[in-house]
């Protein structure tokens, strides 16, 4: 490596005048390339080097309780260093069973916390512990991350206050691609936050087993060298008055002076840096996955994840019908038939059907639940309904109790719009009571922080700019305002990392950058129709919607065959390319059966796929390009069967906001 782009250790520990000798605890990854160093002599930092390069500096770890400040003047007592390998059987996931291998440092510590340090061959973590018997008042947390220099990052900003409150969002950012120096002082940042190195590598700053804590966000401060990022923590709400989008929302009008109260020897999150070397390993991470909590259900049989033919996106606009459509119960039997037709598991019935402050009261005398659930009962359907969290809430037991007993199968429930410490509570007591009901909830407003793992019946989370978002995007002269392609080939590399996504794919009506225009009533897409098909399988979502509607399905139903056959859990996945922001391809299996797809941004491009990298003999495949004219036309699309073998290579043509998938046999 070039002197210019690397700084040793020592090197830069000599620089910040810090001593290397009897204060340095070092964990290193099972392959040894990675190292995370804790040292204690002025404060407690942690350091992350990658062979011989920093990754992180010097980075200070603080927390402040009603008894002192922790991190300042803190020695460490003891160190025990540990190996872990296990193999954890997942439930929704992108591969049926994780491998966990890491090496644990434990240190005891002076004053109320002991700290653990893990390093994977992909990333170092850490996480606080109190050591306290009884409860302790966190006033504030305020870890750094230190890089050591003025990197380009990609900063998912909070761009929607709800309510006009500083940590009331919905957690869906575009990112903003700049350097760390650029980063608005006035405004924070959600996680995960990739920072990019030099010689292609990547540093994602993110957390992990949020439970009964606050989530955190990251800024920068021009008080702080440029190079590093300061978080921080929304204090727990006092007074909470019904506002937001709709009143829809509970936004805090009063925050208390601390952020959360820890119970006895509580654990907090998990301080994550994953460290690649080629973006397809952030595909590939399951660290994420294997510092989450464990699984707390003893039976995991009555989940049953799937696909949802969904109303809302599409506007309930079906045709060709002898009945009016809209919300009302011809039309969601008209649903029911459609997903019975196609094998797919579920409908959602989408906002409009109860009352906003009494969820066991119906709002539409058009709209009958009970006759729903009947009617899908017989086909095999099964009836997810739409809530606000603050509707659900207030009588939680009786509300599942209820629909349970009517035969819903879930919940989606919407408008969370905050992660501090009552609403994290809140999501735990969900998912707890939501499974001893056995139903699926789908948490909206919300991005996954560990809580699938612990309760798998939480099947899906938005936290990401989804399709909806072209119902309004807005246009210049050059025309829409936001690169969705460009980020529909980010978030597999970021926002998915710490769970799966309500991205609500599937438009039929599919625009080049010209031809496209929001519109709220008849929604299209950005891009082409099989860059819509491919996100079925690059996107992992155990609840996967069809957001078009019936009839534009049925009118190009050779499209729906094939997403219709897309599982939504695998047995295995193996990125084959990609670079984040431009292009992805990955393939899964379930089964014996493979789904490849691969998506690109605005830019065409042609790819090469090795089929040897997950084919061991001859199959049927089924796929589905661009056509020639995708990019005049991007309906345009060409399918093909042929029999493959692993010796071939296939070249991919993606035209602009282009996909390619198949399915082999």
């Amino acid at each position: 490596m070039k002197f210019s782009k690397v700084i040793s250790l020592s090197a830069l520990l000599l620089l910040s005048s810090m001593s290397v000798q009897a204060k340095d605890y070092v964990v290193t990854s099972p392959d040894g390339h990675l190292k995370a160093v804790v040292n204690d002599d002025a404060k407690v930092s942690w350091t992350i080097m990658r062979d011989e390069q920093v990754v992180l500096a010097p980075s200070a770890i603080r927390i402040q309780t009603t008894t002192g400040r922790w991190g300042e003047k803190t020695r460490v007592q003891k160190a025990r260093q540990r190996s872990i390998s296990e193999t954890i059987p997942t439930v929704t996931y992108k591969r049926a069973e994780v491998k966990n291998e890491c090496n644990e440092l434990s240190l005891d510590c002076s004053g109320e916390f002991n700290l653990i340090v893990r390093a994977y061959n992909d990333g170092c973590a850490y996480r606080l512990v109190s050591k306290s018997n009884k409860t302790l008042r966190v006033i504030k947390e305020s870890p750094e991350f230190a890089f050591t220099a003025d990197y380009q990052a990609f900063v998912p900003y909070i761009n929607d206050n709800r309510g006009g409150e500083r940590y009331c969002y919905s957690f869906e950012s575009y990112y903003d691609e700049q350097k760390l120096s650029a980063m608005y002082n006035d405004s924070i940042a959600i996680t995960p936050l990739a920072v990019c190195l030099p010689d292609g590598m990547k540093a994602v700053v993110m957390e992990t087993s949020v439970e009964d804590y606050p989530g955190m966000f990251l800024y920068r401060n021009e008080s702080s060298p440029a190079n590093t990022l300061q978080t921080d923590f929304a204090p727990l709400p006092t007074e909470t008055v019904i506002g937001g989008f709709d009143r829809l929302n509970l936004v805090p009008v009063k925050r208390a002076d601390y952020i959360a109260d820890l119970q006895k020897k509580q654990a907090l999150p998990w301080r994550l840096v994953l460290v690649t070397t080629a973006d397809t390993q952030l595909l590939d991470t399951d660290t994420p996955y294997c510092l989450a909590p464990a699984c707390r259900l003893t039976d995991t049989s009555w989940i049953k994840p799937g696909k949802v033919a969904w109303d809302w996106w599409n506007n309930w606009n079906i045709s060709g019908v002898d009945f009016r459509a809209g919300i009302n119960t011809q039309t969601y039997k008209h649903y029911i038939d459609f997903a019975h037709k196609n094998g797919l598991e579920y409908i959602i019935v989408d906002e409009g059907w109860s009352d906003e402050e009494d969820l066991l009261k119906y709002s539409n005398d058009e709209l009958s639940i009970p006759e729903l659930v009947a009617y899908g009962k017989e086909r095999n359907v099964g009836v997810i309904l739409w809530t606000s969290w603050r509707n659900l809430i207030k009588d939680l037991d009786r509300n599942m109790s209820h629909y349970v007993a009517e035969g819903v199968k879930g919940f989606k429930i919407d408008f969370f719009d905050r992660d501090d410490y009552e609403v994290i509570h809140s999501t735990y007591e969900i998912a707890a009571a939501a499974a001893e009901h056995h139903l699926l909830v789908d948490y909206h407003g919300l991005k996954p922080s560990g809580i699938q793992r612990a309760y798998p019946n939480v099947v899906n989370f938005e936290g990401v700019k989804g399709l909806e978002n072209c119902k309004w995007e807005p246009r210049n002269a050059n025309g829409p305002v936001h690169d969705m392609p460009r980020y529909d080939v980010s978030i597999p590399y970021l926002r998915m990392l710490p769970g799966p996504l309500d991205y609500t794919p599937g438009a039929m009506h599919n625009a080049t950058r010209d031809h496209f225009f929001g519109n709220n009533n008849h929604p299209m897409s950005m891009g082409t129709r099989v860059h819509q098909m491919a996100m079925y399988v690059i996107y992992e979502a155990p609840l996967q919607m069809l957001a078009d509607s019936p009839t534009h399905y049925e009118q190009n139903q050779e499209c729906t065959n094939f997403i219709a056959a897309v599982p939504t859990i695998f047995d295995e996945t193996i990125p084959l390319c990609g670079e984040m922001g431009e292009y992805v391809a990955i393939a899964r299996r379930k089964g014996n059966t493979w789904y490849v797809a691969a998506m690109n941004n605005w830019s065409p491009r042609t790819l090469t796929i090795d089929l040897s990298k997950f084919l061991t003999s001859e199959m049927d495949m089924d796929s589905y390009a661009d056509g020639i004219n995708a990019d005049r036309e991007a309906t345009d699309y060409k399918h093909q069967t042929r029999k493959v073998n692993p010796s071939e290579t296939i070249t991919l043509n993606l035209a602009p906001a282009g996909g390619w998938c198949a399915i082999f046999k």
